[in-house]
């Protein structure tokens, strides 16, 4: 089936390359003659475990092309809509101009190349409500397609597995019966590769799918504070937030996942969607519904400066001219994304604050080049540790929790270091003459 993926940032390219996978014929189409060139070329614009090979058996095999031309989807049958839906710069609610850009021109091409039962399929998350303004804007426009919201769930660092066998897939389609059954049907051709698999498919309305990503997003990241508030408590009475949590994980109503405190998420989800979901749930009379969100984020940003004043109370109230190394510059491991990176946000206050910082990260040195120039980097840990007199893990990359403590103690200057996602073995680390600090764990010697 021919398919087009309306922007080809990190969810359009990974859907675009998996539905070729797949066996469609696809073409993702983005406003990005830099991106598009690369992704035509089958070279990816960004690090994601399984993205490359993927992309390039697309491309290689002609099932995948890219362009940045809009006409160029003319006579697909299903349109996935993937753009992004940042947070805009003058409050909290989502910044829908990119959505609205691209179904402008998207509209016009399916308005002078009719294909009877087309489907405009949405992958971004937006705020409730949008999927059922964009059905009238096709009517509006004389467009005969139906729309359909399709959330993704996808775990950066796991997408393409997140996309190929995912652990649900969710259709949010319109109150009109004859046009949601087929649009229906269609979907599931589509999907046919990946519901093999026999995980949930769930039927809904265009609210419940429109609801349910930035749902789960905001329960995800409430967990997460949830722990790091904990963490704050341990700190002040001596508990050990590590073996605090491995006690809740036990519990099946609560479970293990995301109870690990550190310095809080970051990235281009969850802080950009809770903040949405609260600005929406504003416009709908119903803010009070949702103001614990706003402790959610605060807990979280308070866990990122919290980070900044152990750094500080270490050296006796000032970092200037102190050399930090620092492990991490992606918000998570086995990613490049430095978006809202709490890492990130710590380099660039230490920074600030007049500290000798240097960086290291395996794989988003390029995009911190990029984007931050002052900020000095080494191309590994051990490099970036010489004479460093704290040492600070911000990302838990495997090559940083890996480290030999006495093979990285032979180049520092002083054995300090701050495990910011409590992912080292404390006694190990103060068995070779580290001075270590968690965040909300017990130590011996801070």
């Amino acid at each position: 089936m021919k398919l087009s993926v309306i922007g080809c940032g990190y969810l359009g390219a990974v859907h675009a390359a998996s539905m070729a996978e797949l066996g469609h014929e696809v073409v993702g189409v983005d406003v990005d003659v830099d991106r598009v060139e690369r992704l035509s070329r089958g070279e990816p614009p960004f690090y994601e475990p399984g993205f490359a090979e993927l992309l390039w058996r697309g491309v290689d095999e002609g099932r995948l092309r890219f362009t940045t031309d809009m006409g160029d989807v003319a006579g697909a049958r299903v349109h996935f809509v993937g753009v992004g839906t940042p947070q805009r710069e003058s409050g909290y609610a989502a910044d829908l101009s990119h959505l609205d850009a691209a179904m402008t021109s998207l509209l016009a091409v399916m308005a002078d190349h009719p294909v009877p039962g087309a489907l405009v399929v949405g992958k971004s998350t937006v705020p409730v409500g949008t999927a059922a303004r964009l059905q009238e804007w096709c009517g509006s426009e004389g467009v005969a397609a139906t729309v359909v919201w399709n959330p993704e769930f996808l775990r950066e660092g796991f997408a393409v597995q997140d996309t190929l066998t995912p652990d649900r897939v969710v259709y949010g389609l319109p109150e009109d019966r004859a046009a949601g059954e087929a649009a229906r049907d269609l979907l599931d051709e589509v999907y046919a590769g990946v519901l093999s698999h026999g995980m949930p498919r769930l039927v809904t309305n265009y609210q419940t799918a429109e609801l349910v990503k930035v749902a789960a997003n905001s329960f995800l990241a409430t967990k997460i504070s949830f722990i790091n508030a904990i963490a704050e408590l341990c700190e002040a009475t001596g508990a050990d937030v590590t073996r605090l949590a491995e006690a809740l994980g036990h519990d099946e109503r609560i479970g293990p996942k995301f109870l690990r405190a550190g310095v809080g998420f970051g990235g281009g989800c969850l802080p950009k969607d809770i903040r949405a979901f609260m600005a929406r749930a504003g416009e709908l009379g119903v803010d009070q519904a949702l103001t614990f969100l706003r402790e959610v984020d605060a807990i979280n940003q308070r866990r990122r400066q919290h980070a900044v004043a152990l750094a500080e109370r270490h050296f006796g109230g000032s970092v200037r001219d102190r050399r930090v190394a620092i492990l991490g510059a992606a918000f998570k491991p086995d990613s490049d994304d430095l978006r809202d990176s709490p890492a990130l946000y710590v380099a660039t206050r230490l920074v600030g604050q007049g500290a000798d910082v240097v960086v290291t990260d395996p794989i988003a040195l390029p995009g911190l080049h990029a984007r931050y120039p002052h900020i000095q980097t080494a191309p590994n840990a051990r490099a970036a540790c010489v004479d460093a007199e704290m040492v600070m893990l911000l990302t838990e990359w495997t090559d940083f929790t890996g480290l030999e403590p006495d093979q990285l103690g032979s180049v520092v200057k002083e054995r300090a270091i701050i495990d910011g996602r409590n992912a080292l073995d404390p006694a190990r680390w103060e068995a070779a003459g580290w001075s270590y600090r968690g965040m909300g764990r017990a130590s011996t010697t801070w």
